[in-house]
Formats: C-alpha cells, structure tokens, sequence
C-alpha cells in the first residue's frame, strides 16, 4: 500500500507526459536560459524569449508563455533584422542575440493602486454589437484584464505568477513582464507596411528596416482589406465607433446606424489610426488573444497595446502600403 501511495506521488509530481511541469516563477523566468525541444505547455523560457520580443518591438502579440504562429512571425522578423535564417525557430544563435537586446530581469514585480482597482469596470459586455450601443462605456470587466492588457500578457499567465492574489486590493505586490520597450523608437516612422500575407504591421524607418513588427488581424473574404497604397490622416485616442448598415456585418441584425461609446473594450479598442482610405483604419481590439489568428471585417486590427505604440509613431500624412495576400481560409471574428 505504502508503495502504491509513493508511485501515485510521483506520478502526479512528473505529470502524465512524465516530465515535471515547469515551475513559473521569478527567478524560474528570469533565469531561464535556452534548451531545445519544443515545450508543450506554459514554459518559462518562451515567456522570457516573448519578453523581450515585445521589448524589441518585435511583438509576439498576446505574451502566454507558449509556441504559437505569432511567436513564430516575431522570431523570423528578429532573426530576418539581425542577419539571421529566418526559419522562426528559437535557435541557441537566435536567443544569445535576442538576450543580449536586454540584460535585465524580464521579470519585475509591481504594486497595485487604488486606480488599478477602481475602475469604473464594465462587467457585463454583450456579444452582440447592437446591445454594445446601449452602455455608457466599454470599459474593463476587471482589475486582471487591466493589470493584463497593461503588461501585455494573458490573464491565465498573470495568475499563474500571481496565484495567491485575487486582483481586488490595491498595495499589492505582483510579478509582470517588464514590457518598457527599451530605447524609443523614432519620433515618426518613414513608413508602414500591411503585409496581408503574413499577416503583420511593419513599421519601416527611412532605408526601409523596419522599427516595429507587430501581428495583426486583416481582412477576410467577405471583407477583404484594401490594396495599394494610402496614407494616415489622424490620430484618435479613446475612439467612439460608428456602425452603418452599409457595412453589412455578419451577425448584425439592425439596418439602421448606431455608436458604441470609447473604452478599451469598444470593438476598434484604445485608438484609431484613420487612413485615407474611407472607413478603414489601423486600430486596437478588445481581444488581444485573436490577433493573428482570425481574420477582421477589413480593417487592420492590432493588439491595444501595439495599436497605441504605431499610433505614437505615426502622423497625418504618413504612407501605409498594402502587401497584396494570396487565397486564404477562415472567417471574420
């Protein structure tokens, strides 16, 4: 029996693939140093490499701590911008120079105030846009998802570093992503790229090198993003957003026009970059974790946080030109 008891424990302490689930901590992240294989689950070694991937404005998108398609992107576009293969592996070549970008813990805890916990919250936000355009504001549902979206990283992980806390009391010490993108980028870039292919924002300094790489969601076959080439026209921070019947969204029943009030969780997120194309524009989303996997309904949809790090690079007047994407599959979310 007493046998039986201790293979039982040690099942459970390997796990059921049989090896030790990684621990996800401090040290356990800012320690972490590269070994090959590709983990299956929250790892600390992806999340660090994905750390300093959005410190380097090659963004990952959402940082989770896992393999993904937008991890990928990012490690190619680093690998591509440092003479790299660009295969989108994480190489021992590939993480010495990605380290060396930031020498510092990626890891860094923070204290919670009273504003991070004091909303106003939207707590209930409907599916449907139309029911949307009855509240006030599109607020955050919570503390977590602001404290989240601040640092760039999913609510599952940040619960993971902070599992004793239940992110409703200020003056509380969590541990998060040091996500200060080093050194600033150029005032105003030269120019952006819209890669409809690989589906990614490029901001490109006057040679053309890009200073910023970030996943996007663009476009779809009911709702193709446009071709060519257009140019900025302004800026708007905590935009309202206008539906018009025109438009014909799928899943919109209403045929007249309707707004839905600002908040980070309005469907063009924190900003709104216009273009001079009408009705399109390089926005935010009140989804971070869909960027890059799902298509939108034409317009250039980025992570909030990305979106607002273009919108500080950009101005009336800058060009934005479209890389014109192959067949694609999916649907518009």
């Amino acid at each position: 029996m007493v046998r039986l008891l201790l293979i039982v424990a040690m099942a459970l302490a390997l796990g059921c693939g049989g090896a030790r689930a990684a621990r996800l901590d401090l040290d356990a992240v800012n320690q972490a140093q590269f070994s090959e294989g590709e983990p299956k689950d929250v790892d600390p070694m992806l999340l660090k490499a994905q750390i300093l991937l959005d410190r380097a404005r090659f963004s990952p998108g959402l940082i989770d701590g896992r393999l993904s398609d937008n991890f990928a992107k990012a490690v190619a576009a680093f690998q591509a911008a440092n003479g790299l293969p660009s295969d989108g592996k994480l190489t021992r070549e590939t993480w010495d120079k990605l380290s060396a970008t930031f020498t510092g813990p990626v890891l860094t805890k923070y204290e919670v105030t009273a504003k991070d916990v004091r909303g106003p919250f939207t707590r209930h936000i409907p599916a449907r846009m139309e029911r949307m355009a009855y509240l006030k504001r599109l607020g955050y549902r919570n503390a977590r998802e602001r404290l989240a979206e601040r640092f760039h990283i999913s609510e599952q992980v940040l619960r993971m570093l902070n599992p004793k806390t239940g992110f409703r009391k200020a003056d509380v010490s969590l541990m998060v992503p040091d996500v200060g993108r080093g050194d600033p980028p150029p005032t105003v870039v030269a120019s952006v790229e819209i890669d409809k292919v690989s589906r990614q924002v490029r901001a490109l300094d006057p040679s053309g090198k890009p200073v910023a790489v970030y996943p996007a969601s663009i476009g779809s076959e009911e709702k193709p993003a446009p071709s060519g080439s257009a140019e900025v026209r302004r800026v708007v921070h905590n935009p309202t957003y206008r539906y018009d019947p025109k438009f014909a969204f799928k899943g919109v029943k209403t045929k007249r026009p309707f707004t839905i009030a600002k908040g980070p969780n309005n469907p063009v997120g924190s900003v709104w970059i216009d273009l001079s194309i009408e009705s399109y524009g390089i926005h935010g989303s009140p989804d971070p974790g869909k960027i890059g996997t799902t298509f939108s309904h034409g317009c250039i949809r980025l992570t909030n946080w990305d979106a607002e790090d273009l919108a500080a690079m950009v101005k009336p007047g800058t060009k934005v030109e479209f890389k014109d994407e192959t067949a694609q599959e999916g649907q518009a979310q």
